[in-house]
């Protein structure tokens, strides 16, 4: 074979892998082998909404960028010809530059309101509040106890060893009946603000059927909400590389009916 019959053979593969890569891709999404579990809040439902669309507008982008350089491969192939310099184009590169803006920004804010609905809020009245402390490798979630309030907190006094892992100041007559526990336990249907904390490095945490995510920072005090429609048990897990320990720190979620969850308040988190 010559040596342009080899550059002739390598021109038409080279499209050929482009057109075979994007029916492949489009086959992985199409086929939704790989779906998420559905979301079990209204707030994860729009960001599923919100992710749809995202998709749709980078799948046409996709593909048409795809299939428009194995064209440009095959008809431009080297059969002999002579070479064309070319400057470009001033006008399409603003026109294309100019429509990927204002598509990614309209997404952006098309899918605001998903994510500012679980940061940016007024809590109800009703509204279950609960601590979630986290440090290297564990998860700790306080609630307040009958009395609704929160008792004291003083770092000297953390010591998961002599059952203390957050700190609670036992001077403090608010703290007395406040409960400390290593899973996360909330009513079905009802608001839940989490008031997330770090002792350490960042952490975050995330429930893939909430479709929520969020750091915990060392010296802040983040809120977040969610109201959960779906009783069940789900797993929650930190996402940031937090040390040697990440992979071990996840713990659970119980999403519980209301009777439920008087009990577990009740009875002191068991």
């Amino acid at each position: 074979m010559t040596t342009d019959q080899h550059r002739s053979s390598a021109a038409f593969l080279f499209p050929l892998l482009q057109f075979l890569m994007v029916a492949a891709t489009v086959y992985v999404f199409f086929s939704n082998k790989f779906a998420p579990p559905a979301a079990i809040t209204a707030a994860g439902a729009a960001i599923d909404h919100q992710y749809d669309m995202t998709l749709a507008v980078t799948a046409v982008a996709f593909v048409l960028s795809q299939l428009g350089l194995a064209y440009v491969v095959l008809k431009y192939r080297d059969h002999g010809q002579k070479v064309e310099f070319s400057r470009g184009n001033n006008t399409l590169e603003l026109l294309w530059t100019t429509l990927t803006a204002v598509l990614f920004l309209g997404l952006a804010v098309l899918g605001h309101s998903a994510w500012a609905s679980a940061r940016m809020f007024e809590p109800s009245l009703d509204a279950v509040r609960v601590e979630v402390t986290e440090n290297q490798f564990v998860f700790n979630f306080r609630y307040p106890g009958p009395d609704g309030k929160f008792g004291r907190l003083d770092p000297k006094k953390i010591d998961a060893s002599l059952g203390n892992p957050i700190g609670l100041d036992s001077t403090d007559p608010a703290g007395t009946d406040d409960i400390v526990v290593p899973t996360l336990t909330v009513p079905v249907n009802q608001e839940v603000e989490l008031l997330m904390r770090s002792q350490d490095v960042i952490h975050s945490f995330f429930v893939r059927e909430l479709r929520l995510q969020q750091d915990a920072v060392p010296g802040l005090i983040v809120p977040v909400r969610f109201k959960a429609e779906k009783i069940g048990h789900y797993e929650v897990v930190c996402t940031q590389l937090c040390g040697l320990g990440h992979s071990q720190m996840h713990t659970y979620l119980d999403v519980v009916s209301q009777e439920n969850f008087a009990a577990f308040l009740k009875n002191g988190g068991q």
